[in-house]
């Protein structure tokens, strides 16, 4: 638990400089407007690199494909319930019934609220790994649920942001590019040896961010309003799935692989290389969940000046900071709840604690609902939901490690080693 109680504190610090940089920096909106963008490109570079690894150890039966449609409801219902959760809180709690009718508080509450919606997948992983849990039931099993449930967040905010600037075209381009993605990963798992040293796979990650944002500039240019966005996350897991698999360090493998008398001289030099290869991950890692703190929006936060949306801002009575903890509270743990779809199924699969514990492992949230608020905010939405919002997610990001030790604690009671 040592690695984990490191990340931990890494979260807490980035999270604690996002609120800081900003006024260091002084007033210079371009300054910090190239800092933030840099800031979000090194993660996304870090998230590409995680991504990669978890593609690489995926594992498709494609005899039983039924159980995966199962696990695609379970992850959707464990990404709409704490929207639709925080959504009726924000409207029917929070805001005046007199504006209970206002089709245009909905919408924004609709927006805001999903901010909730998406585990972080990178966050969850890097953590499992740092606790020992890589080889087990629930980090597979999560590992499917949380790629899932991004994937669903992802296209939840296709309709979201039709929405709130009408249809577009671009937004069937990212669908169309997101369902040609998963087909070639389906038709080509494992099929392709490419080296795998964690320079290589740092690489390929820069250039799958690359590519994102090249493709959102030029897009942005024929329609700033809606450019089209790929997520990294999809693209760095689907390298990883048709990347052939070798076994290495990181999750457990040969010391030093790079040595198997079985690969060719040129395949050895393409070799992960054992310890160089885990320590590296372990630092991205570390990198990757300060930077997910430092991406955190300011408290203060204000709406873009030619804002359009402003209902819930005019809408919502102005809130004392004890009011606004009582609602972070709530929020965070209805949100919490909506994620507990996993304990109630897979009852053939794992008995109820390792259930729970795969549910405790969906809670981590991060970059992904960082960036719902964002462009929450890029839309002109504000006021003290987007204030009980963006709480509610630095609240879920500092007890990210005391969810993995409920996790470990769940498990240790379990019977079956390859589940422990």
């Amino acid at each position: 638990m040592k690695q984990v109680l490191i990340y931990s504190v890494l979260l807490i610090l980035g999270l604690v400089a996002s609120q800081l940089w900003p006024a260091l920096v002084g007033g210079d909106a371009s300054l910090q407007s190239t800092i933030a963008k840099v800031i979000s490109i090194t993660t996304y570079v870090c998230l590409g690199f995680i991504m990669i690894h978890v593609g690489q150890e995926f594992e498709l039966d494609k005899s039983r494909l039924k159980n995966y449609g199962v696990d695609f409801v379970v992850a959707a219902s464990a990404a709409c319930l704490p929207w639709l959760f925080c959504t009726a809180y924000f409207v029917l709690v929070i805001i005046p019934q007199s504006s209970w009718s206002n089709p245009e508080v909905w919408k924004e509450s609709l927006v805001a609220s999903c901010f909730a919606a998406p585990t972080s997948a990178g966050v969850l992983f890097s953590m499992l790994a740092a606790a020992g849990l890589g080889a087990t039931w629930i980090f597979r099993k999560a590992r499917i649920l949380a790629i899932l449930d991004d994937l669903d967040v992802v296209l939840l905010l296709i309709p979201l942001k039709a929405l709130m600037v009408g249809p577009r075209w671009q937004l069937g381009v990212i669908v169309l590019i997101m369902v040609t993605l998963l087909i070639f990963a389906y038709r080509k798992l494992h099929a392709y040896r490419l080296p795998s040293s964690w320079k290589a796979l740092l690489l390929y990650s820069v250039g799958i961010v690359a590519v994102s944002e090249i493709i959102h500039v030029l897009t942005a240019k024929i329609d700033p309003e809606v450019p089209v966005h790929i997520e990294v996350l999809l693209p760095a897991f689907v390298l990883g799935c048709v990347m052939a698999k070798c076994h290495h360090a990181v999750e457990g493998g040969d010391a030093h692989p790079e040595r198997d008398p079985a690969l060719k001289p040129d395949e050895k030099a393409d070799a992960p290389h054992g310890a160089s290869d885990h320590l590296a991950a372990t630092i991205i890692s570390g990198v990757f969940l300060f930077l997910v703190g430092l991406s955190m929006p300011l408290l203060t936060a204000k709406p873009a000046e030619d804002a359009k949306h402003i209902a819930l801002a005019s809408t919502t009575p102005a809130l004392g900071w004890g009011t606004i903890a009582l609602h972070v509270l709530v929020v965070t743990i209805i949100s919490n709840v909506g994620k507990m779809v996993p304990a109630m199924c897979y009852k053939r699969e794992a008995p109820l604690n390792e259930r729970l514990a795969l549910a405790i492992g969906m809670w981590p949230r991060g970059e992904v609902g960082a960036g719902v608020l964002v462009l929450s905010l890029g839309y002109g939405i504000s006021g003290p939901i987007i204030t009980i919002a963006l709480l509610s997610l630095a609240a879920n990001l500092v007890l990210t490690g005391v969810f993995i030790a409920i996790i470990k604690a769940l498990l240790a009671r379990s019977k079956n080693p390859e589940h422990a």
